[in-house]
């Protein structure tokens, strides 16, 4: 058992001694990741491109070009504000790309590298040109923020703490009763590890999408407003605790409060 723990404790350190900290814009936050992020692009073009093959693409001209021009609109602002600020290198990989995709289901994503995918189901709920800019500027947010690679940093220490865990604890225990402790240890981490931080990246998606749809001069109070429509068409939701999104209620206070910081960046 010991040679077992001195392994995983060994190979923790590793991962963390090779791993870079990182720094995400505006919010000032401070995040490991431990994937290079050309390899991250490099398995989301490889997804993207799949995506694609498997899901017909909208015919739809009008919001087709509806989504192209507020995308351009925003990556442009969020490439302008980086470069101002030196802080270029966080999109150096990105290649944007806007699509439009048949389905009713009101989903919309960003894969790192800028790969921007929206479904039609989710256009009734943004009912304008702001109500896209509040989608777009929330999935490029997440993008930009590097969260995808903070995720699987995070899952992968996971993996390995459990595995020292069920080792430590489970030590002479039978495997029946090793694999209760397994299933006890990887239930608390998912409650109290992995969903509040994806919480946390929707609150900072939020936030940063406000800013970056302010940037790009867009209304950041529009925000409230397409969240509550969202909201009112949600029903029977579990409790926020077993959640990877937030609450609304929790998610339109927020957005309130941070749009006075948001209108700072807007542009006429």
């Amino acid at each position: 058992m010991k040679r077992t723990i001195l392994r995983i404790t060994f190979i923790i350190g590793a991962i963390l001694l090779l791993s870079q900290c990182a720094t995400v814009p505006l919010t000032g936050r401070r995040q490991l990741i431990l994937f290079p992020e050309d390899q991250m692009v490099s398995m989301s073009l490889t997804s993207y491109s799949s995506f694609l093959k498997e899901n017909k693409l909208s015919t739809d001209v009008v919001n087709k070009q509806r989504i192209k021009n507020v995308g351009a609109r925003i990556s442009k602002a969020v490439e302008q504000y980086l470069a101002a600020n030196g802080l270029q290198d966080q999109i150096a990989n990105f290649e944007w790309e806007f699509n439009l995709v048949v389905s009713n289901e009101p989903n919309a994503w960003c894969m790192p590298g800028g790969k921007v995918v929206f479904y039609e189901g989710i256009l009734p709920y943004c009912q304008n040109d702001a109500g896209i800019a509040v989608v777009m500027g929330h999935e490029i947010a997440h993008a930009v923020a590097h969260h995808s690679n903070e995720r699987m940093s995070q899952e992968a220490l996971i993996q390995y703490g459990q595995a020292a865990a069920t080792e430590i604890l489970g030590h002479n225990q039978s495997d029946s009763r090793k694999a209760i402790l397994a299933a006890a240890i990887g239930m608390g981490t998912n409650v109290g590890i992995v969903l509040p931080f994806s919480r946390k990246h929707e609150f900072e998606a939020d936030h940063l999408g406000l800013i970056f749809m302010a940037m790009a001069g867009y209304d950041p109070n529009e925000a409230v407003a397409f969240w509550t429509r969202m909201a009112n068409a949600s029903a029977g939701k579990q409790p926020e605790f077993l959640s990877t999104h937030p609450a609304d209620e929790k998610r339109i206070a927020r957005l309130k409060a941070a749009i006075p910081e948001a209108l700072k960046y807007k542009r006429n």
